[in-house]
């Protein structure tokens, strides 16, 4: 990708993770990026193509996000991994803020948009490909569906928490709540 869209992704996903997918406009988030009005819709033409390279985005910088945390600490236990995933909740719900609550919008516009369906099932399958592995790791007995359970609460966790932010929240409880459920079952 190149720098000029990715300064226009970014721009954009700032435009919507600040200002909500009302004020997701070429104009904008030209005027976010600093570039001369036309300049996002010389890349992206119209507002669904552009809503599809900040879906492309997301997953992007989201995947990086992931591999800096779990390349930091790799678990070697059920503790450490919960710890992990509780480290990811917190870096999405607090400094990576805006950058979630674009993917939340994103999210609902998919709703309408069998595109983005399809790009989301893409992204979901490959996130997957890392999750179901450590939770069998970890002792689940049905990986693929504790992934899907596991992305329930995690999603859950995440939308409280940009709703309604509580000072020291620490998702760490109910996740290895969760993972030692997972073990068992």
């Amino acid at each position: 990708m190149s720098d000029r869209k990715e300064q226009v992704l970014d721009a954009a996903i700032a435009v919507l993770g600040t200002k909500g997918l009302r004020a997701l406009t070429h104009r904008a988030v030209d005027a976010q990026a600093g570039l001369p009005e036309g300049s996002t819709s010389n890349g992206f033409r119209t507002r669904e193509t552009l809503i599809g390279g900040i879906l492309d985005r997301l997953v992007d910088l989201e995947t990086a996000l992931w591999q800096r945390l779990a390349g930091q600490r790799p678990p070697h236990s059920l503790e450490e991994f919960a710890q992990l995933i509780a480290a990811m909740v917190g870096e999405v719900t607090g400094p990576a803020r805006a950058l979630t609550l674009a993917r939340h919008a994103i999210f609902h516009e998919a709703a309408f948009q069998p595109e983005l369906q399809r790009k989301i099932r893409v992204a979901r399958q490959r996130l997957a490909g890392w999750g179901e592995p450590w939770l069998a790791q970890f002792g689940s007995t049905a990986p693929q569906a504790d992934f899907l359970t596991m992305l329930a609460l995690l999603d859950g966790l995440v939308a409280i928490q940009l709703a309604c932010p509580e000072p020291g929240f620490d998702p760490t409880p109910s996740i290895l709540t969760a993972l030692r459920g997972m073990r068992s079952a």
